[in-house]
């Protein structure tokens, strides 16, 4: 689901910022939280990529992806955000091979580094929290990081801002 601009009524300007902001969020996060950032991965797994996504990324709908699934942590003991990136198995060729081996690492160190992806983006409203999808072309290679962004995120910018 899309964000329709009815939605935006319940998005705090500040958390709206991050969720439109371009470049690398593992650097960002490094940044608010006074250089802690730590990666979790809780699940990798192979499916058949949804409708939605195999359409966006103009892929063929039965194609399978290689999925990550992992928590970011910034200064505090709970996760900040809930990530998940789709690697159509295509995609998992030449540079971006390294993906799937990068453990505890986050997938920005690579991404920005010395190249700027082309990026096309997309906010939505899911259950977990706002949620920014981005679908990333580097190095001829397509794929899509999600990011929610959690409640205990969105305390944190209010408390700091305070």
């Amino acid at each position: 689901m899309i964000a329709k601009p009815s939605l935006y009524k319940d998005l705090d300007p500040k958390l709206k910022t991050w969720l439109y902001a371009s470049g690398s969020l593992t650097q960002q996060l490094t940044e608010l939280a006074g250089g802690i950032f730590k990666v979790v991965p809780t699940r990798q797994y192979f499916e058949k990529m949804s409708q939605v996504d195999s359409r966006w990324m103009k892929m063929p709908a039965h194609h399978i992806a290689w999925v990550r699934e992992s928590l970011l942590y910034g200064c505090e003991q709970q996760a900040w955000v809930q990530a998940k990136s789709i690697f159509p198995i295509m995609s998992l060729q030449g540079r971006a091979r390294l993906f799937q081996h990068i453990g505890d690492q986050p997938i920005g160190r690579y991404l920005f580094d010395r190249h700027r992806p082309l990026c096309q983006r997309r906010v939505l409203k899911l259950d977990a929290g706002w949620t920014r999808q981005s679908c990333y072309t580097w190095h001829g290679c397509r794929f899509i990081v999600q990011e929610t962004f959690l409640s205990t995120f969105e305390d944190y910018l209010t408390q700091s801002a305070n």
